[in-house]
């Protein structure tokens, strides 16, 4: 299928966001932070890019470590306008994470969570509330079958729609919902669309499968080229509606779709505004990076220095202007598609674009 050339406005458009991404690139404020707390996790998920266990080899980071990190941080920015997002593994396996998540709030951070809902009972919900948690990002992967078999755990759904009515209940609170499209979910998007509407569910984002981890060899996770495409019909056709906001994820410049399927246009951020330490110390970006592309550990390196005086090869992206991305005239907009898109050669493992004017 030969790409559809892109509209005059949607050229214009694209032009006017690059250039503030380049202004963006230049200066690269640090507004998200991501915290890989742990690498233990409850569920072996079909999906799953990382390599995470119920007892992992390695320890969970010091609560202490991290804090050093934000002293860091805020002595060189306002921590107010850093936001500290917890992950993993299963950021619950941890008993101490409401100290943890307290701690972050005591020194000027926002901070929120994404979790799998399996630990997050009445109780660890209003610990983390008193807290001071802003967000929460939950994992629902369909009803109760294919979600379970999704988790591979029998409890999963239940503790899931439970989780779900105890953030709609708290007034104010934000969140969102995320849905990985697969083989099995993708004829019941509509189902798991109307429960979250029912339950009421303001967010809902979705995104599709890139070869990485369990992922990679699993054929019940590659959507067919067409179902691909669908996927962007229907987030399109769900934004219309209104009903829910619905938007694809961060990844993948999308041609014609870009400012249809998702609230901003696309751009990585990882190593421009986006920053994590992982569980090890490393310095890293996006936290789906799994190549390495670690620029120090702050075991041994100072964050901030590290985050005015490193990340090169996240800033500057002409390196990946090679093999299919090399005579690309969309590269302007895209630049080498996301970082987490890159094994540790430097290998685009994935361009959406391609992928969809593909056929079956």
């Amino acid at each position: 299928m030969k790409p559809t050339p892109l509209s005059l406005r949607k050229k214009l458009a694209l032009e006017l966001w690059r250039q503030k991404e380049n202004i963006v690139r230049e200066e690269h404020p640090l507004k998200q932070l991501f915290w890989e707390c742990t690498l233990r996790c409850d569920l072996k998920c079909r999906h799953c890019g990382s390599d995470c266990k119920m007892q992992s080899e390695s320890k969970d980071m010091p609560k202490d470590d991290f804090l050093h990190v934000l002293d860091s941080i805020a002595a060189k920015t306002d921590p107010h306008k850093v936001f500290v997002i917890i992950s993993g593994g299963e950021p619950l396996m941890r008993r101490d994470i409401e100290e943890c998540g307290r701690a972050i709030y005591e020194k000027g951070f926002p901070w929120g969570m994404v979790t799998n809902a399996l630990h997050l009972t009445p109780q660890r919900w209003q610990g983390l509330l008193q807290a001071g948690i802003h967000t929460m990002t939950i994992s629902l992967d369909g009803l109760e079958e294919d979600h379970n078999w999704m988790r591979g755990n029998e409890q999963s759904f239940q503790m899931v729609s439970q989780a779900i009515d105890m953030l709609v209940r708290t007034e104010g609170f934000v969140f969102d919902i995320v849905t990985c499209v697969n083989r099995r979910n993708y004829p019941k998007l509509d189902d798991i669309k109307e429960f979250l509407i029912s339950k009421g569910v303001k967010r809902w984002r979705l995104f599709t499968i890139f070869p990485v981890g369990r992922a990679a060899l699993d054929p019940d996770m590659r959507l067919t080229n067409e179902e691909f495409r669908g996927v962007f019909d229907y987030i399109k056709k769900v934004r219309e509606e209104g009903r829910i906001r619905a938007d694809y994820g961060c990844e993948g410049f999308l041609g014609n779709y870009e400012g249809e399927v998702r609230s901003r246009l696309f751009s990585c951020q990882a190593g421009v505004t986006v920053g994590s330490v992982m569980s090890d110390g490393s310095i890293a970006a996006c936290a789906s990076i799994r190549a390495d592309y670690n620029q120090g550990n702050i075991y041994e390196d100072d964050f901030m220095e590290v985050w005015e005086n490193r990340y090169h090869p996240y800033r500057n992206r002409e390196w990946m202007k090679k093999d299919e991305c090399a005579q690309c005239k969309y590269f302007r907009y895209c630049r080498g598609n996301g970082m987490h898109l890159r094994d540790g050669d430097g290998k685009l493992l994935l361009c959406h674009l391609h992928r969809l004017q593909e056929t079956d």
